[in-house]
């Protein structure tokens, strides 16, 4: 049996949509073996896309604003007891023009009304982090969940990551929601230093190096007063950088229970039975990198795979670095890979394997 396993190629191809033409291409290569779909995520964009394709479920649509307070829509799927939302679907970087990307003025608040109509719907209200065009440490959504977030003057902070050195105190709302959220971190990365928020992702997300310094200084002052005001220590939490410092934001002001995406969806859709019953596992994502071995979940089916001893064939529109012994990279050489390119691509491989 191949297992066909591939998450999301960002901004082309949907988890599904990939899995569904890896499939394909894996048919016409050995089309006398079973092949099953499985898309699945980390956690980060695609989240939605891969547990409704895994295990269905009724979506429901909902009203978020972006970064930028503007109106847009978005998504809520109930599976039993728990809603799962995307924080990508509120404050994603495909929500914007490449010239307003500016995490020192953009805000995380528009996931606050996704994760209230979660809420209005289920017990547990899973949170998918990743994809964020924000450096805010989830204080943009915080405050629109009635926090307030104050200067030495006692005003209340303007959004964005920007303003968050100015930080002197915080003032929880007078009722909290006894919601049980479960934020899902689509990477490892701690919320400061070397490997944190602002540094490895703000570039990625048009800031500069001054906006990284002022980033990782707002997100340290952050840390700090949380543990004063709030009494929660976030500054080395294993996630807590995730979606430029939501990890954190969950954890500090919602309380939220915070795993690991990649663990937390592959437990979800029964990857280990089906990887125990394979012959063959095909993986996918638009870029494979170093930090698809952070948390990603293309790295974590490698892994899986690997230890089990099983083949592994990934396929990437690009990859940067080495994918590990015994692994099989296809790459479309740099190029954006649509439906067409992905199935050719995965029947070459696998054909090549046969032989």
């Amino acid at each position: 049996m191949i297992l066909v396993a591939p998450t999301s190629f960002k901004g082309t191809i949907g988890a599904s949509d990939a899995a569904r033409a890896i499939a394909s291409g894996a048919r016409d290569a050995r089309p006398a073996l079973d092949v099953i779909e499985l898309p699945v995520s980390d956690g980060g964009p695609g989240l939605i896309d891969a547990l409704h394709g895994a295990g269905g479920g009724a979506l429901f649509h909902a009203t978020a604003v972006d970064p930028l307070d503007r109106a847009v829509h978005a998504r809520v799927l109930v599976q039993g007891a728990r809603a799962i939302v995307e924080s990508a679907d509120a404050c994603g970087m495909h929500r914007l023009a490449r010239s307003e990307l500016d995490p020192m003025r953009l805000s995380s608040g528009g996931l606050a009304g996704l994760i209230e109509a979660g809420a209005e719907l289920a017990g547990t209200v899973v949170v998918g982090l990743g994809g964020s065009a924000t450096v805010d440490g989830g204080v943009g959504m915080a405050a629109a969940l009635g926090w307030r977030f104050l200067d030495a003057a006692g005003r209340d902070l303007e959004p964005g990551g920007g303003a968050l050195r100015r930080l002197d105190r915080i003032r929880a709302p007078s009722a909290r929601p006894g919601w049980r959220v479960v934020a899902l971190a689509d990477v490892r990365n701690p919320l400061l230093g070397p490997l944190g928020a602002a540094s490895v992702f703000g570039p990625q997300k048009g800031a500069s190096a001054d906006d990284v310094l002022a980033l990782e200084q707002g997100l340290g002052r952050l840390a700090d007063v949380v543990r004063r005001d709030v009494g929660v220590d976030v500054a080395a939490l294993d996630g807590a950088g995730a979606a430029g410092g939501l990890g954190a934001g969950c954890v500090a002001f919602l309380g939220a229970t915070l795993e690991r995406g990649a663990d937390w969806v592959l437990g979800a859709v029964g990857f280990d039975a089906l990887l125990a019953r394979a012959t063959l596992v095909v993986t996918g994502e638009g870029r494979y990198d170093a930090q698809s071995s952070m948390g990603k979940v293309t790295g974590e089916v490698v892994t899986r795979a690997c230890a089990a001893g099983v083949p592994v064939v990934v396929v990437a529109g690009s990859f940067e670095g080495d994918v590990g012994d015994g692994v099989i990279a296809v790459t479309g050489g740099d190029t954006t890979l649509d439906v067409d390119a992905l199935r050719r691509l995965a029947a070459r491989a696998i054909g090549r394997m046969e032989r």
